[in-house]
């Protein structure tokens, strides 16, 4: 396989990381066309035993922390949601924020992220913690966790309260979870699907949803019964058992990627 040929096929995800790195397409686009250009230059800096991509990005985040690159202000209006987006990445600082981009829209594990630096493993998780740190301290929010199993729901709640939200209540039922949302509407959810009772997470989070709208990440030793294709999946799922850094990475990216209000009682 010939390196464009090796290299073709990711370079639209890679203006997609570039773009959301940079805050604007055309800054995005001049980076990666600097990465090609350094590719060119030294094609033995695209290391071809790593996953194509990886090593693509590798390239690029080399090129990104040591050039510069002169672009102009793009004129072309983004969405609110976008501009949202970006005045949150802008707080972070640059390697955290490549770090959450990785893990949040790439989908690359800490392992994955510590090949692309090409640091430690450590440095790696670091710069996850800090990115979800840094977010969490401009997103804030009301949560409310639904969970039967007690040791596990204080695990959740010490790891939501170090990030410095607020956890309203603990439910262990499907019938606690509505009277609490409904008490106190939350700003993001973590409900496991399987409770104590014999009743379902799932269809008290549905319940809730049709009232308004909130970020949900779902909890759970099952996987399979939201993973199934027959209705609308989840966008946030973690499987038990998790790592304290996976919880915190995952809210941080849940209540990135919402858009609305987030909800905080006084």
């Amino acid at each position: 396989m010939t390196l464009s040929q090796a290299i073709s096929p990711h370079l639209p995800y890679l203006r997609r990381f570039s773009r959301a790195l940079s805050g604007s397409q055309t800054a995005g686009d001049a980076y990666a066309v600097a990465t090609l250009e350094a590719i060119l230059a030294e094609p033995q800096a695209y290391e071809r035993d790593l996953d194509p991509r990886m090593a693509l990005y590798k390239v690029f985040l080399q090129v990104w922390g040591s050039v510069s690159v002169n672009v102009e202000a793009s004129s072309s209006p983004e969405s609110a949601a976008a501009a949202v987006g970006h005045e949150r990445l802008e707080t972070l600082t640059p390697h955290a924020r490549a770090a959450f981009l990785l893990s949040a829209t790439e989908g690359y594990d800490p392992h994955q992220i510590a090949l692309i630096f090409a640091c430690p493993l450590a440095q790696a998780e670091a710069l996850l913690a800090d990115a979800s740190q840094e977010l969490a301290n401009q997103m804030v929010t009301d949560v409310l966790i639904i969970e039967d199993e007690p040791i596990i729901a204080m695990d959740i709640e010490a790891l939501v309260e170090s990030l410095g939200h607020r956890v309203t209540e603990i439910a262990r039922t499907h019938a606690e979870a509505l009277a609490a949302a409904k008490r106190q509407p939350p700003g993001l959810i973590l409900a496991d699907v399987q409770l104590a009772d014999g009743s379902s997470g799932l269809e008290a989070v549905n319940q809730i949803l049709q009232t308004f709208a909130v970020p949900v990440i779902f909890i759970t030793a099952y996987p399979e019964r939201l993973l199934t294709g027959e209705r609308p999946e989840p966008t946030f799922l973690i499987t038990k058992p998790f790592r304290a850094e996976m919880i915190k990475a995952v809210v941080s990216q849940a209540l990135f990627f919402n858009q609305r209000p987030l909800r905080r009682s006084a």
